[in-house]
């Protein structure tokens, strides 16, 4: 995952190949809730791991409830609160003594359902959250919990978080009123924790429109799994018939989030051509309402083939076209047709996405705004969005404000498609994390671009000057990939050296034809070399002296060149070395020279030896390096020394960080994002 303050994606332009989509957010979160409300164990298969789920497992741990991750795999077992008396039957749960209180993040599917459960329950609760989930409304779901009888304070503004729940006195004499014109989740919330009190039918009566019925439809799959078979008249009366109550289904499978397929279905019509964008873990069968958003992309032009666990995208109409949609039956997926309305034919209107409001933020405003970041004309109402097409030449390069909100993340990476080839800056991608900790390295493995327009920051310089460390920092700050071309030669003359070969003219060509293939990558501060760490065996000191002497020999640096291009993958790459902006990477918007006088260069080194336990001298470590870097410098192919359009950084007198900066300062120089 992501865990930079801003991720930078270039200019994409195809897309294919095959993604498994984590679990769905919507059913992870009420089948661990249903599983807690059982007598005995429930093993949950492919559950989503994400700052939601993880809420809820905290949460259900916090109740008592065993829960047994299996390691290696998205598999937990539930043990649940439930209890059977002498005679075999339910005698509902085994409830907490002592006061709890549950910290909720931002994590509405785990806040609403569980502030019922624990009302209808009985105890002494507080649940609470980040800010943003003290200003999502939750009135409607506390007025209903509070006519059946339930004891719940406010402890901040009325009807929004955090609130205090203690033990109910249950009225469950006449219909409970919810409204539904705000969010699906209460109605979802009463029909899960109802079953609680079932001593007598219990029947729950929607106020207004309900809307988000897809999620409802989600809830009553879910409870018929678990044994409660809920009587529906319309979408206006729900019966919970009297004795109802959770019986575990032993195990269960969680479908893949239809919601996050819906990136890839838009990432198949705006850029799979000649191969498609395969979708695995979720099919057009799926139990979810925002697989409709296959329709509504349909519609615009996507080709879309499908089977009982997978989807198939491809490009179809181009420019895709224009729509005017309801958008109540897919609220999250809808958000994805708002960046997809950017490519079409035409002004584009979504409607009744009232829902969007109380989100994770004002998604109608978010989305107005960052799509006029990007140059769009974009109109907006309180239920509705109207989004024109970006014809060529319009587009600009913008800085995505997200809100923390991961699908305003998501869907604006599609952005990076633009015909006009401009760079989109999704700010805090680690906000994915709520459904999809992965995404963004998913899509990077699904997208092609030039390379030509895959960003590379080069820092070379000499021997002990500080590359490395300030290399790998600089990548880690941008989320790039990270090349040290110095262990590179490092690991060539080891490899060589453990294949019985000398370091010399005579062995060049077995040399160079066992480095076209070195099976070497980074991980951090680790070196890898066919998966085996060699990261001490080649930083010594001899290691160092044997790389400069492989790196004389022509054949190798030439085998070597292929394998280092190779490291120039989706978002970006930084490349240290000693040629990388004059010879590897002569066209990268960014080189700097870093450099440091040889006295300081010995004293860190010394530092760096003493720290480990061995013993040196700083007059001999002075005269080594000054004699690698007469070497490096005089040598026939690519010597030493800065490209001509270098930064020149000397870091004698600078900390880490300082250098750190001063290098970010100069990439951010090169930017020009729309803030």
């Amino acid at each position: 995952m992501f865990a930079t303050a801003f991720l930078d994606i270039p200019s994409l332009q195809l897309a294919g190949g095959t993604v498994t989509l984590p679990g769905s957010k919507s059913i992870s979160n009420r089948v661990l809730l249903l599983s807690a409300l059982c007598e005995g164990s429930t093993w949950v298969h492919d559950l989503l791991d994400s700052d939601d789920t993880r809420v809820m497992l905290a949460a259900l741990r916090q109740l008592g409830c065993s829960v047994e991750a299996q390691a290696g795999t998205h598999s937990v077992c539930i043990t649940g609160l439930g209890r059977r008396g002498a005679d075999g039957k339910s005698v509902g749960l085994k409830k907490p003594t002592a006061p709890i209180e549950f910290f909720m993040g931002n994590a509405g599917t785990a806040m609403r359902p569980l502030t019922a459960a624990l009302a209808v329950m009985g105890g002494d609760f507080t649940l609470k959250g980040v800010p943003r989930m003290h200003e999502r409304p939750i009135g409607d779901l506390v007025d209903a919990l509070r006519l059946l009888g339930c004891h719940i304070d406010y402890l901040g503004t009325d009807g929004y978080p955090p609130l205090r729940v203690l033990t109910p006195q249950l009225q469950l004499d006449k219909p409970i009123q919810v409204r539904g014109d705000v969010s699906s989740q209460f109605l979802t919330a009463l029909l899960m924790s109802l079953p609680l009190a079932a001593q007598k039918d219990i029947v729950i009566e929607v106020v207004g429109e309900l809307i988000s019925k897809p999620y409802i439809e989600i809830t009553l799959n879910l409870l018929l799994r678990y044994g409660i078979e809920v009587k529906r008249e319309g979408w206006r009366r729900f019966t919970i018939p009297a004795g109802s109550h959770c019986t575990s289904p032993g195990e269960i499978h969680v479908e893949a989030d239809a919601s996050s397929a819906s990136y890839f279905i838009a990432l198949g019509a705006l850029a799979a051509t000649d191969k498609a964008v395969r979708i695995q873990g979720v099919g057009a069968s799926s139990i979810q309402g925002d697989i409709r958003f296959m329709e509504a992309a349909t519609q615009m032009g996507a080709r879309i083939e499908s089977g009982p666990n997978w989807l198939e995208i491809k490009r179809g109409a181009w420019p895709l076209r224009a729509m005017d949609l309801d958008c109540n039956h897919i609220p999250d997926a809808a958000m994805t047709l708002a960046v997809m309305a950017l490519y079409a034919d035409g002004p584009s209107t979504l409607r009744n996405i009232a829902s969007w409001r109380v989100k994770e933020t004002d998604r109608i405003a978010a989305m107005a705004q960052e799509s006029r970041k990007l140059g769009a004309l974009v109109e907006e109402g309180p239920d509705w969005l109207r989004i024109h097409p970006l014809p060529q030449g319009q587009w600009r390069a913008a800085s995505i404000h997200t809100y923390d909100d991961h699908r305003v993340a998501m869907c604006f990476s599609l952005a990076a498609f633009n015909p006009d080839h401009q760079a989109v800056r999704i700010e805090d991608p680690k906000c994915v994390a709520k459904t999809f900790p992965d995404y963004f390295e998913t899509l990077f493995s699904l997208t092609q671009t030039p390379a030509k327009r895959i960003p590379v920051i080069c820092i070379d310089g000499p021997t002990a000057s500080g590359k490395g460390t300030l290399s790998s920092l600089v990548a880690q700050q941008l989320g790039y990939h990270y090349l040290d071309s110095g262990a590179l030669y490092r690991v060539t003359a080891y490899a060589a050296l453990k294949a019985g070969f000398s370091l010399e003219t005579g062995h060049e060509a077995a040399i160079a034809a066992m480095a076209q293939k070195l099976p070497v990558r980074f991980e951090g501060d680790k070196v890898l070399l066919d998966n085996q760490d060699v990261t001490e065996a080649i930083r010594s000191e001899e290691g160092g002296m044997n790389a400069s002497r492989v790196s004389t020999l022509p054949a190798v640096r030439v085998a070597l060149v292929a394998l280092q291009h190779s490291f120039q993958r989706l978002p970006g790459l930084l490349a240290d070395g000693r040629d990388m902006g004059t010879v590897i990477f002569p066209g990268a918007p960014l080189k700097v020279f870093l450099t440091a006088s040889a006295a300081k260069r010995a004293d860190r080194r010394h530092k760096q030896l003493i720290s480990k336990g061995f013993q040196a001298k700083i007059a001999d470590l002075r005269a080594d390096l000054e004699a690698r870097d007469a070497l490096d410098s005089s040598r026939s192919v690519a010597p030493l020394k800065p490209a001509q359009d270098a930064m020149l950084l000397d870091n004698s007198d600078l900390s880490i960080e300082q250098s750190v900066t001063l290098v970010l300062e100069w990439w951010q120089s090169k930017q020009a994002f729309s803030a």
